[in-house]
């Protein structure tokens, strides 16, 4: 035996040159190889369980329809396909709004618009009416607000029951008229800013796009007034990775509504724009917790609200740092964070469409603007700007801009989801799970409330005419209580300046050129005369966003 493997070896390394080594066989193995049984039997596990998902998630999906075709008996509306609805019916084209509202002529209270096969909103636009959903204790509807949780958080505009009324109770003090005061100059330097950018466009003779000036107005506003921050954003604004990030951030989560697919959460975290969105949140996140922390720190050892006006005038942030419940608990790091991302984003945005709606309203009016710019000049009386005191004094012009926010809502819509059965005093009843959207640009033209409606009036607001009307009928601000805290808090203050700007589609806001009518490009041309100087104003509309 030693002999033989000897031998052996020797064949081995002793092979001639230039041959590979001899390979060894090894014996037959004595059994047959079985199949990969495991494997086979883990993909087909997998297989089912897709396959019960699936039909699950269509047996629930196919239920959702016929309750939704329910509620949907009695109320008469639009026509609908039997897959897409009333989708393809959205031409994006400036009328969609318009378009609601004429479909609002088959029932002067609600009616049905579906999206797809299986939503379906019952659409609110009489006071009426939505006085029932307003003045219930109904949660917001997860379906459209669901979309900006991941940047904004569980924050007073996402939250819904005990959470959101702890929260309402610890930031009310926020809004005290003695804590906004201070903030009329801080906003009046945010104009002056503007509008010096503006008097270098109309030397030169220059277009530009009014909307997106009076967006980074309004945010350099909130950062000042709220954060105590003076970011530079209305010269910086190209440059701020803050900046950059919440219109990044705008811009997806408008985007996302109207593209279907993107409703999917999957298929939108595995898309581009799901990526681009999250490295957007993370930036905007990173600032946020920044600025927290700062302030913190600025804030050891010092408490209470009299401690610090000692020292400053009392922000929003000191509000949130220093709140405290019955049980002396305040908010945590991840409810700081998320009021703070609501307020930065709902603080600044729908103020610059409410604005922009405005100086439009008053460029397509030449009338009413002289009106209110002799009652504003007189309460001036040779100062530059209106201090808070002079808010009191400007009924014309307050008309004005409330009839500009009945015809131009910056929140066109808001949507609820019933958790019990809702009847409304006509006896029409929906069970609990319809999705419920109140329509506040139906409700502010529905001419079974407003006589001509599309017509600009501000005489609708005199005291004796408001008092006819339901508390329901303008409702720029919502209603119940989801109500905003302060519904009167002051624009930036009116100045002295001149821009020269012709109309175009803004190019900021992708929705919003998409729903800008065609009708509405034209120049509007507006005089503003102040002693021997005449001054031009030129403004143009932009279409409010839908609702978050």
């Amino acid at each position: 035996m030693f002999w033989i493997r000897h031998c052996a070896a020797r064949v081995f390394f002793c092979r001639p040159e230039g041959h590979p080594p001899a390979r060894m066989e090894s014996p037959a193995a004595p059994w047959v190889s079985a199949p990969d049984w495991p494997r086979t039997h883990h993909w087909a596990v997998v297989t089912a369980l897709c396959l019960v998902a699936a039909v699950y998630k269509l047996a629930a999906l196919l239920a959702q329809r016929r309750q939704a075709l329910r509620n949907a008996e009695s109320f008469p509306g639009p026509r609908t396909h039997w897959l897409f609805g009333n989708v393809r019916e959205f031409k994006q084209d400036g009328n969609d709004l318009d378009r609601i509202v004429k479909w609002g002529e088959h029932d002067p209270y609600a009616f049905p618009i579906w999206f797809g096969p299986f939503v379906c909103y019952l659409n609110i636009h009489h006071p009426d009416y939505v006085k029932t959903v307003w003045t219930s204790s109904e949660p917001k509807d997860r379906v459209a607000y669901g979309f900006i949780e991941a940047w904004i958080g569980e924050g007073l505009l996402v939250s819904n029951g005990q959470k959101w009324f702890r929260h309402r109770r610890l930031l009310t003090p926020g809004f005290h008229y003695e804590v906004l005061k201070p903030y009329v100059d801080l906003m009046s330097d945010s104009t002056v800013t503007m509008l010096d950018k503006w008097e270098r466009y109309a030397k030169s003779n220059e277009s530009f796009e009014l909307f997106e000036h009076v967006s980074l107005m309004t945010l350099d506003s909130i950062l000042k007034c709220a954060f105590s921050e003076d970011s530079h954003c209305q010269t910086e604004s190209g440059t701020n990775a803050y900046i950059k990030a919440v219109y990044e951030l705008s811009y997806i989560i408008n985007l996302r509504f109207r593209t279907f697919p993107y409703h999917s959460d999957l298929i939108f975290y595995l898309s581009p724009h799901g990526f681009r969105f999250r490295k957007a949140c993370k930036v905007a996140h990173s600032h946020t917790e920044e600025v927290i922390r700062k302030r913190k720190e600025a804030l050891k050892g010092v408490n209470r609200p009299d401690g610090i006006r000692a020292k400053r005038n009392l922000d929003f942030l000191d509000i949130l740092l220093s709140a405290r419940d019955e049980n002396q608990q305040g908010l945590s790091d991840e409810d700081l964070r998320a009021e703070v991302d609501t307020f930065m984003f709902e603080g600044h945005d729908t103020t610059a469409s409410g604005l922009s709606f405005i100086l439009y309203s008053l460029a397509c009016q030449p009338e009413h603007q002289r009106l209110c710019r002799e009652e504003i000049l007189r309460t001036l009386d040779g100062r530059d700007t209106l201090s808070w005191e002079d808010l009191s004094k400007i009924p014309y012009t307050t008309m004005c801009i409330k009839e500009s926010l009945r015809l131009y809502p910056p929140v066109p819509g808001t949507s609820r989801v019933t958790t019990k059965p809702m009847t409304f005093f006509d006896g029409r009843t929906l069970e609990a799970g319809c999705l419920v959207r109140p329509h506040v640009f139906g409700i502010h033209r529905n001419a079974s409330v407003w006589e001509n409606p599309n017509v600009f009036d501000p005489l609708r607001f005199l005291p004796e005419n408001v008092s006819k009307r339901s508390p329901h009928a303008f409702v720029p601000f919502s209603a119940g209580p989801s109500v905003l805290m302060f519904d009167a808090s002051p624009a930036p203050p009116f100045h002295q300046h001149s821009t020269n700007c012709e109309d175009q589609t803004p190019k900021g806001n992708d929705l919003c050129k998409s729903l800008l009518p065609a009708e509405k490009k034209a120049l509007v041309d507006c005089t503003w005369t102040h002693g021997e100087h005449k001054r031009l104003i030129f403004v143009f509309p932009l279409l409010q966003c839908p609702t978050l």
